[in-house]
Order: C-alpha cells, then structure tokens, then sequence
C-alpha cells in the first residue's frame, strides 16, 4: 500500500472530511459539522487520521485517546475505493498511535446495522461484545 499516504488531518481539512464522510461514512452524528471537527483537531491534532491516495481523500478514521481509553470512529473508506486494504492501514495507524500511548485496548463504535463495517473490523482482529450497550444522551442548551 505504499501509494497510500496517511496523516493527521489539519484545519484546513474540516469541509473536505464533511464531504467525505456524507459520502462515505454509515449514518451521521451531532458532531458532524465544521464546529465539532475543528475542536477535535484542536483539542488532539493526531486524532482525526486520513488516508489519501494522489492527493485525493479516500478513508478516515478518529483514533481518539481521553487519557484513558482509546476509542476508535468514523472508520470510513469511499466506496470506490473498497477491499484494497485502506481499512487496515488506518486502523494500523491508529494502533500504532495508541501503543505509542501507552495504551493496550481500542474501543470501537461500530452501527448495529452496518455489516460492511462489521467484516472489517472482524478482520483487523476486533471482536463484538454484545454484553454491552451504548448510552447517549445529546445535549442542547437547555441542559445548562
């Protein structure tokens, strides 16, 4: 996969990734706009991870590290780019990130309904436990 570049994304990258991820990714988030990526960049500019090939956007993942957990997001590939090993790069790459941590585990979100993304995740080795669920809450100002 060396014609596969893979870096952290940079302010500049904010419109392109929102496109991206429209296209790419399965289902959207509350923090899917300009506002929400720019303070993850900000808070962890290693976070957010992209992968690029000639110049051109073609996987994402967020390998976000709160001090305690790792935890892992938006792993997304274009679909014209599919099975060509993208996934594995980044999720590679966001590993390697998080043993440079110190780290030993990765949580990741994955959609229940998303199968596509269960067959990778499967394959770079990680595993559902079903024992457990997710918990949301989405706050507004009236929270305050």
């Amino acid at each position: 996969m060396s014609d596969l570049d893979i870096r952290s994304a940079t302010p500049s990258d904010i419109d392109t990734v929102l496109r991206f991820w429209r296209e790419a990714a399965e289902g959207t988030s509350i923090s899917d706009d300009h506002d929400g990526v720019a303070r993850l960049i900000e808070r962890d500019p290693e976070a957010l991870l992209l992968a690029e090939r000639d110049g051109l956007l073609v996987g994402t993942v967020i390998a976000g590290f709160d001090g305690w957990r790792c935890s892992a997001y938006r792993l997304a590939v274009h679909p014209d780019h599919r099975r060509q090993g993208i996934a594995a790069a980044l999720l590679d790459a966001a590993e390697r990130r998080f043993l440079g941590l110190g780290r030993r585990r990765v949580d990741a979100m994955v959609l229940v309904r998303n199968e596509t993304a269960h067959h990778a995740w499967r394959a770079a080795g990680y595993e559902s436990q079903e024992q457990w669920r997710r918990w949301v809450k989405t706050l507004t100002d009236g929270d305050r």
